[in-house]
């Protein structure tokens, strides 16, 4: 009698992680990076840290000018993956329970039924999540830390894999909130989108002007949480996590650093959720490029879209026009780390 038979509880994702090897997940991240490049042109950098969050089970907030393609990246990804996709426009007059859902009362059977809202979908896109209003905001607090949602006294999950990714536009100044602190700090990265070279722009032209490029389903819903499992497994030695916890101390106490200017600089440091993405999407960043271990210089990689929506500034660095992305690139550039290696025996070494 086989394991599986022995035991019948034994899921979908977890027989698919046991037979993935690392070749076979080497070919599935290929064949998911070349549909999302047949559609998207150029933003590796955006494509790579989707995947990333995906795989980390975190939400990622994409900021940009209108045309950068960032709902045309969820959508794409949400396709690749054969995932359930929402597109919830967020508008000054929206409603919690338009997002999350609410009870109906049925006429016919003089019962209460819960319609549900289009949270309840593998990939959410939110667009312009800060034309709304904090308390619409805050209605996916709970959807995106606990991945359910609380109907009139009954929790109801939402399907997993779930994956979160809310726009904003920074350009805009009128009719826009700004999100709340605890809304922001659910993010796992804010990911800052640059316009297309000159080239990129002249792909895109040739690429998407008639017939755009249709993406084809890579892998199953199953087999992406097969991936998500076999992230968890890649090892994260001590002195990675010690560098993890280090900038986000930095962020804090900056004066332990050898960086007390920043002290008239930071208003207040990253939270505790930093230090734990800056490791997980560590995890994932080696997986994406074929280790099953680790090092200091993937949580150098994230450190920038996990850190720069967590630190606020005081006003005297807004006045000198001072920006987050100034202040990590400071950071990482005095913080040190210890590098990891693979020894034979794949155990690990600090040198």
């Amino acid at each position: 009698m086989s394991d599986a038979d022995q035991n019948p509880i034994t899921t979908a994702p977890q027989q698919a992680v046991a037979a993935m090897d690392d070749q076979a997940t080497a070919e599935t991240f290929e064949k998911i990076f070349f549909e999302l490049r047949k559609v998207i042109v150029g933003q590796t950098r955006l494509l790579e840290r989707l995947l990333v969050g995906v795989l980390c089970r975190g939400h990622c907030l994409l900021e940009s000018v209108p045309g950068l393609a960032k709902t045309l990246a969820a959508e794409t990804l949400a396709d690749v993956v054969g995932g359930s996709f929402a597109r919830i426009q967020f508008t000054p007059d929206l409603l919690p329970s338009d997002i999350v859902g609410t009870r109906i009362y049925r006429g016919s059977s003089e019962t209460f039924d819960v319609e549900f809202g289009p949270v309840f979908v593998n990939f959410l896109l939110t667009d312009e999540i800060n034309r709304a209003p904090a308390k619409v905001q805050s209605a996916l607090l709970e959807v995106m830390a606990e991945q359910q949602v609380t109907i009139g006294g009954v929790t109801h999950p939402v399907p997993k894999p779930f994956f979160v990714v809310a726009t904003q536009n920074p350009i805009e100044s009128e009719g826009v909130y700004q999100l709340p602190d605890a809304q922001r700090d659910r993010f796992m990265m804010k990911i800052v989108l640059d316009h297309p070279t000159a080239d990129e722009e002249m792909t895109i032209i040739d690429r998407m002007s008639v017939s755009p490029p249709v993406p084809q389903q890579v892998i199953s819903l199953d087999e992406l949480i097969a991936l998500q499992q076999r992230a968890d497994q890649v090892f994260v030695d001590r002195s990675v996590s010690q560098y993890a916890i280090d900038l986000v101390q930095c962020t804090r106490y900056p004066d332990r650093f050898n960086l007390g200017d920043l002290l008239t600089v930071i208003g207040l440091g990253a939270s505790p959720r930093a230090s734990l993405n800056l490791v997980k999407g560590a995890r994932a960043m080696a997986m994406l490029r074929g280790r099953t271990y680790a090092t200091p210089q993937d949580v150098f990689d994230i450190a920038p879209e996990v850190l720069r929506h967590r630190l606020l500034l005081t006003y005297d660095a807004l006045a000198r026009d001072i920006t987050p992305d100034d202040v990590i690139q400071r950071i990482l550039a005095t913080v040190p780390a210890a590098w990891v290696s693979p020894k034979p025996n794949d155990s690990f070494e600090r040198s």
